[in-house]
């Protein structure tokens, strides 16, 4: 019934049309037409409402649909089988069951919103219907699967890419995966993988790009840290951010397909906005300092304390303040 209202709203946009009118054209009641409206707002659909003049529809969210996506698509193979969904869970999630189910390499899965978007670590990623780019890749590589944790940087440096050719070229990566825009997050990335210890059977490249989030939109603990393309002051199509990042994304697995991940690892380091600086480093057993110098040819951060450099594999990087 909500999509019925939105497509009357949408048929005659920029009138104003009475709740008695929709109530009549659809059989509901009007108190039933105001709460439908009410979602419909909440959702990010500008609709303007007056006593005695009714609803009328000014400005509509911009949607992911399969059609739209593919449409625009300028990738060869990544992003050609699409499942779009209004509302998931996580897309990593049904990304995970379509695998299972023999979904082809490059499979994309979107949604307008996440109710239980996951970042590294198991944390809450938060994902607002329509306020980013929400979605899930399926991969197939030929790599051995100690070389798995280095998609992830594959990841990040395609993100960062697409990010700075849509305006934000301050943005840089703070291992692994975080991209940063003036020392606040503004994407996530998770990498799943399916496979043993002889073989890669798939891939879930999560991806989640904060567009038109903002400080309200934010928990009183995530507003200083949190920021989107919109909290820096710059307008951005989601669509065509999408692209964009397929695009990046399919040129860099290109790549690493047919020579390795040297580039991605070069990359890397020249978009990395945390090399040279102080860090403090918290792992599952111990917490210790020192300066962030490099990462190694398995992309693990380096870090050289007064006791001799550090390897880290896993864990939470903090830039100590200067």
């Amino acid at each position: 019934m909500r999509q019925d209202i939105l497509d009357f709203l949408i048929h005659h946009k920029d009138e104003f049309i009475s709740g008695q009118q929709i109530s009549e054209q659809l059989g509901i009641s009007r108190t039933a037409v105001w709460k439908h409206i009410r979602a419909l707002k909440q959702r990010g659909y500008v609709i303007e409402s007056y006593t005695k003049k009714g609803y009328c529809l000014r400005e509509a969210p911009e949607l992911l649909s399969e059609q739209a996506v593919a449409q625009g698509l300028l990738t060869k193979h990544i992003g050609h089988h699409i499942v779009y969904r209004e509302q998931v869970d996580s897309t990593n999630n049904v990304a995970k069951k379509l695998a299972d189910d023999g979904a082809p390499e490059g499979t994309l899965v979107i949604a307008e919103e996440q109710t239980g978007g996951r970042g590294r670590i198991n944390r809450a990623f938060l994902s607002p219907f329509a306020k980013g780019v929400w979605f899930s890749l399926i991969l197939r590589p030929n790599i051995p699967p100690m070389e798995v944790s280095k998609m992830t940087l594959l990841a990040a440096v395609a993100v960062a890419r697409a990010i700075r050719h849509h305006g934000l070229m301050d943005c840089g990566i703070k291992w692994p995966n975080d991209i940063l825009v003036n020392g606040r997050k503004m994407v996530g990335i998770l990498t799943e993988l399916n496979g043993s210890a002889e073989k890669v059977n798939y891939i879930i490249m999560g991806i989640g790009v904060n567009t038109s989030i903002m400080a309200d939109d934010l928990p009183e603990d995530m507003k200083s840290i949190v920021t989107s393309f919109a909290r820096e002051g710059v307008r951005v199509s989601r669509l065509a951010l999408l692209e964009t990042l397929l695009l990046e994304i399919e040129r860099l697995y290109d790549a690493v397909c047919r020579q390795g991940f040297s580039q991605v690892l070069a990359e890397w380091r020249t978009l990395a906005c945390m090399l040279g600086q102080e860090v403090m480093v918290s792992s599952i057993d111990r917490t210790f300092s020192g300066k962030a110098v490099d990462i190694d040819e398995n992309g693990n951060l380096l870090v050289a304390t007064p006791e001799g450099v550090e390897v880290v594999l896993a864990g939470d990087i903090h830039v100590r303040p200067v």
